[in-house]
Order: C-alpha cells, then structure tokens, then sequence
C-alpha cells in the first residue's frame, strides 16, 4: 500500500510517502488512521484529530469508513477550501 502525506501532515511524520504493510485487521480508512497513529511520534499528532483530516483512495476522495487493501494508494490531506 502506498501513503501519501500531505500539508501539515507531511510535517508532522516527517514523510512525503512510503509504502506500507498495515496488518490484515486493517480493512478501512479508520482502521489505517489508527494504526498509523499508533506508530506514536509525528504519526500520533498527525492522526490525533481526524475531524481535520480527510482521505482519498486510488484518487478518489472517500469517507473513513472506506475500504482499503493491499495495492491501494491512499492520500491524507487537510480540508481545502476555495476562493
């Protein structure tokens, strides 16, 4: 799975992406948000409020109840707003 990172995301873990192998209880958006925030550290802070941040899988944007797998790829960004 690749993950990409985004804004103040990519600040706060430090990584702009990286290719990750969640274990197989991660079945959706919130179930990778938690293991990730589990990792502790930048990755801890950076998934602590999940209200700021959304998702997209495969380049679509997706609800955290969205399922992923092995050879999605999976952004995480702040919300944008237009002008």
């Amino acid at each position: 799975m690749k993950i990409i990172y985004f804004a103040w995301l990519r600040q706060k873990t430090g990584v702009s992406e990286e290719d990750a192998s969640p274990p197989e209880t991660v079945t959706d958006v919130a179930g990778l948000t938690g293991w990730l925030k589990g990792r502790g550290g930048g990755f801890a802070e950076a998934f602590d409020d999940l209200s700021v941040v959304r998702a997209a899988v495969n380049q679509e944007h997706v609800g955290m109840d969205h399922a992923v797998s092995a050879g999605d790829e999976v952004a995480f960004f702040p919300p944008v707003t237009g002008g």
